[in-house]
């Protein structure tokens, strides 16, 4: 494990700039460099490109009155059976989801995966500086919640070795570390090497949770794009057990699962008790989710054929993958999501693979070290690699894939 300390605040890091987005960084890394190719293919920003479902303007035109009044911030009740209801069809847990109480509707789930760190470090007392725990590579937001509560991020490599998860074991060894943990922020599958965390590690997680009293942040946001069995989900696992919900709350949205980044609409759901002092936070600082999304938002999540559809497209485009990238850098067609985590070794790591792939053939991605920390060795994780976002169409992943794989030492 990795841990990095801070300077006097994680507030100051963040707003003198010493924390900057991998997208930052990535544009002053290509700064006044000329992509190679006269059609360049950017393959850098998860943007799905799929078609979203046809109902949801009508469904918004619908509510267009609701525009005249304030929304409700805990969201329609409406919108919270209706992610009720999907969360007790897609996991198997028909009346054991109270919507009123367990699921609170977000604008995306970014913004639940930031506030939640605030009612988190508020309900646990540690001797000595708080811990948030986050995998290695990581979601930015998940850094940018844990500074912003001036807590100790600690990062855990997730690697070939470790089957591309946080190294529970590791972490369970380092009780000094957990007795200050008060969140372990956990993406399954996971950003961006596709790997599902199995029932029995989401077990281990949990049991974790609740030994040292932290939050288990489930960031299940990828959960609906897989290519074999339905990953498994945070409350579904802990939903038998006997604190059923207790130290566990997931996240989730239609940004990938309905092609709709732009709706901005997700939720969190889970452990009640917390997403009630969360819910009281954000009726005091929290933005509420427009009326005509609400809407649409319920109607979406009621709806599964068009979820079936956009699978099946990314089914088709990790067919392209395995035809063009079988045998090279690293390849293995991931369990979930739609990002591919390429080794660069050949082209001298994933930094300078990126500057070489832009000039040479116009195609760019991000460097994978832009999306980690070195650990307790100085090394980063993610130095060899690069991240390649799946979004366009197939014709287009076809043709971005053969200019990589054309491009030798």
């Amino acid at each position: 494990m990795n841990a990095t300390p801070g300077p006097s605040t994680g507030l100051e890091t963040m707003v003198q700039g010493k924390i900057l987005s991998p997208f930052t960084r990535l544009r002053r890394l290509l700064d006044g460099v000329a992509p190679g190719h006269e059609k360049p293919i950017e393959m850098t920003v998860g943007d799905p490109k799929e078609t979203m479902p046809g109902f949801v303007i009508d469904r918004m035109e619908d509510a267009k009155q609701t525009l005249g009044s304030y929304p409700p911030i805990r969201g329609s009740e409406d919108l919270r059976k209706s992610i009720g209801a999907w969360i007790e069809r897609r996991y198997g847990l028909e009346g054991q989801i109270d919507p009123l109480r367990e699921v609170h509707p977000l604008n995306g789930s970014r913004e639940g995966l930031f506030y939640g760190i605030f009612p988190a470090v508020g309900r646990k007392r540690v001797q000595g500086r708080p811990v948030v725990v986050l995998p290695n590579p990581f979601y930015h937001t998940y850094l940018g919640a844990a500074l912003a509560v001036n807590a100790e991020p600690v990062f855990l490599d997730a690697t070939d070795a470790t089957g591309h998860l946080p190294d529970l074991d590791a972490l369970a060894n380092d009780a000094e570390t957990l007795e200050r943990t008060v969140a372990f922020y956990l993406c399954s599958p996971a950003n961006p090497q596709g790997a599902v965390a199995s029932a029995a590690y989401v077990r281990s997680a949990l049991a974790l949770a609740r030994q040292y009293d932290f939050m288990l942040f489930f960031d299940e946001c990828y959960s609906e794009i897989y290519t074999g069995e339905p990953p498994s989900g945070g409350l579904q696992i802990a939903a038998p057990t006997a604190d059923k919900f207790k130290n566990i709350v997931v996240f989730n949205s239609l940004s990938k699962r309905s092609n709709l980044p732009g709706l901005r609409s997700g939720f969190i759901a889970g452990d009640g008790d917390f997403i009630e002092t969360l819910a009281e936070l954000r009726n005091i600082i929290g933005p509420q989710m427009p009326g005509p999304v609400q809407h649409a938002s319920a109607a979406v999540w009621a709806e599964e054929q068009h979820v079936a559809s956009i699978r099946q497209s990314y089914r088709a485009k990790f067919d392209i993958c395995d035809e063009l990238l079988k045998g090279r850098m690293g390849y293995k067609r991931p369990a979930g999501g739609f990002f591919l985590w390429l080794d660069m070794g050949h082209l001298g790591g994933g930094i300078e693979a990126t500057v070489t792939l832009w000039k040479r053939c116009g195609v760019k991605v991000v460097p994978g070290a832009y999306l980690c920390q070195a650990n307790r060795e100085g090394i980063n994780p993610g130095d060899r690699y690069v991240r390649v976002a799946l979004v366009h169409p197939a014709a287009t992943i076809r043709e971005a894939l053969e200019r990589v794989v054309s491009v030798k030492e």
